[in-house]
């Protein structure tokens, strides 16, 4: 919807500005670990590890810290043991929130976002409870100074469902097996990707505006602080204007 933003919109001008590289690396490193331990070191047999080596990339992180974690994960160094888990609940004025999880407490984990949830005014729900408003989308945010018909172009003809006009860049969706194709044709292309990602994309919206909205943004980040919080998925919706005066505050 133009002159609005959505969650993964937000997310992405915010990750532009974000000085917690620190963080993000350590992120990453989790996703490639776990995804080498249960489907091997090997990238190309194992698509969920590319996912995490594109995500990695994306973030800037070293090539020998990538090259270290997938060994990690390969058991060829020691590392704590991580499993991955979905939490579902909702933020004040029902917005839904899916966290993608990896953790080595998951009793800590669950008691650490729970106080969360109950802190910012929403509340941790049962498995389920959210999870079918959402949908498994590749996701890739193009600079906004290419050219509209050569990226729609370039992407529709090697898989992608649609370009969107974001107003500060252009927002690729795909089905999640075609995501690895569309973002190479893409950069192949001379185009430049911002950010690529497996994202849950939700199929219904919830607008807030005013101390709404700050409220549950307020949520969202500290979801997002969270170590053992990889993504956070929401089905917020901010009008523009909005969005920029809470940004200017």
């Amino acid at each position: 919807m133009a002159g609005h933003s959505k969650w993964a919109n937000i997310k992405h001008k915010k990750a532009r500005n974000d000085a917690k590289r620190g963080k993000q690396w350590s992120k990453c490193s989790r996703a490639i670990i776990v995804a080498a331990k249960i489907g091997g070191p090997d990238p190309d047999a194992n698509l969920t590890l590319r996912y995490a080596i594109e995500e990695a990339r994306a973030a800037n992180m070293p090539k020998d810290t990538i090259t270290n974690a997938i060994k990690k994960g390969a058991g060829e160094q020691g590392g704590a043991a991580f499993e991955s888990v979905i939490y579902e609940g909702y933020a004040p004025h029902g917005v839904a929130v899916m966290l993608d999880i990896l953790t080595d407490n998951r009793n800590r984990t669950a008691g650490d976002i729970r106080k969360i949830f109950e802190r910012g005014g929403g509340n941790l729900g049962a498995s389920g409870c959210v999870s079918y408003l959402f949908e498994p989308k590749g996701q890739l945010m193009v600079g906004r100074d290419v050219d509209e018909d050569a990226l729609m172009e370039t992407a529709v003809d090697h898989g992608a469902e649609d370009v969107v006009d974001e107003t500060d860049h252009w927002q690729v969706l795909t089905a999640p097996p075609e995501f690895l194709a569309v973002r190479q044709a893409i950069e192949e292309a001379g185009m430049s990707v911002e950010s690529a990602r497996i994202e849950q994309i939700p199929t219904t919206t919830v607008t807030c505006t005013g101390d709404a909205a700050r409220k549950v943004l307020r949520l969202l980040e500290n979801l997002e602080d969270h170590d053992d919080v990889q993504k956070v998925h929401a089905n917020l919706e901010v009008p523009e204007d909005e969005m920029a005066a809470l940004e200017a505050e």
